[in-house]
């Protein structure tokens, strides 16, 4: 999804009218699971438009506009730190314990952020997309504590869950950009919407019937995807260096060690 909204911003330069695109056709994509997970009480699923307001709502804008700023790739990376924002979410909402572990993953993944920002970046990449898609990697962590919070007290389908949280990202980013996309602009980023309605299904039945320490830490090798992909088809506009894959594959490896020891 990451690199399919890299590669949509070469048509469409709006980050606001790409965010309704592909927020709207992730929804469509929810809606089709939702129909085929028959009836079901769609009322129920209020409590998780609070979910929805974290992500997409807040953090689709924001992991957009990082896309636009440092790319594919980097942004990736950077979200990869999602696992130790959600274990920090954990130690103070749930007071669980710290354990040796936990802190060598937390150092590896501050490690990886080091690398990332310490790299020497093309000038059309600007520094500040990394501290947006930082805000992004902790409203993620947030989400997956509220899903996975509220997956063992509804009955709402995790389909139905979806679609009501990504109903509430369309609403937010309609609200900001104040304007529809054209159909131009909808097929260009219907990739990417795609990609994006299809991960938060799988997303949302990982959390129906996994922990977050064990479903954060394997979302978050998309950092290592994220890098991957944008060599193979974004190699011009991303220059992805050996500093960038070190800082992705010391993320990947702290989410892992916080996955397996928390």
């Amino acid at each position: 999804m990451t690199v399919a909204v890299r590669l949509g911003f070469s048509r469409e330069a709006d980050p606001a009218l790409a965010t309704v695109a592909t927020v709207t056709s992730a929804l469509a994509v929810a809606i089709v699971f939702s129909l085929a997970a028959g009836p079901h009480d769609a009322a129920a699923a209020w409590p998780y438009a609070l979910a929805g307001l974290l992500a997409p709502g807040s953090s689709q804008l924001l992991f957009t506009f990082a896309i636009r700023s440092v790319g594919a790739s980097r942004t990736s990376v950077v979200v990869g730190a999602a696992p130790l924002a959600a274990v920090a979410i954990a130690y103070v909402v749930l007071d669980e314990p710290v354990s040796v572990p936990l802190v060598i993953g937390a150092v590896a993944i501050v490690a990886g952020g080091i690398a990332l920002v310490a790299e020497r970046r093309p000038e059309h990449l600007r520094a500040s997309g990394l501290a947006l898609a930082a805000v992004c990697a902790v409203l993620f962590a947030s989400r997956d504590n509220l899903v996975r919070h509220l997956s063992g007290t509804s009955a709402v389908p995790p389909a139905i869950a979806a679609s009501a949280t990504l109903l509430v990202g369309t609403l937010v980013a309609l609200l900001y950009a104040r304007k529809l996309p054209t159909w131009r602009t909808v097929r260009t980023f219907a990739p990417a919407g795609l990609c994006f309605g299809l991960s938060y299904i799988c997303l949302f039945e990982a959390y129906y019937r996994g922990r977050v320490s064990v479903v954060s830490p394997l979302v978050a090798t998309e950092a290592l995807w994220g890098v991957g992909l944008s060599v193979l088809l974004l190699r011009r506009s991303e220059l992805v260096g050996r500093r960038l894959v070190a800082g992705a594959a010391l993320i990947v490896a702290g989410g892992v060690l916080i996955g397996i020891y928390r």
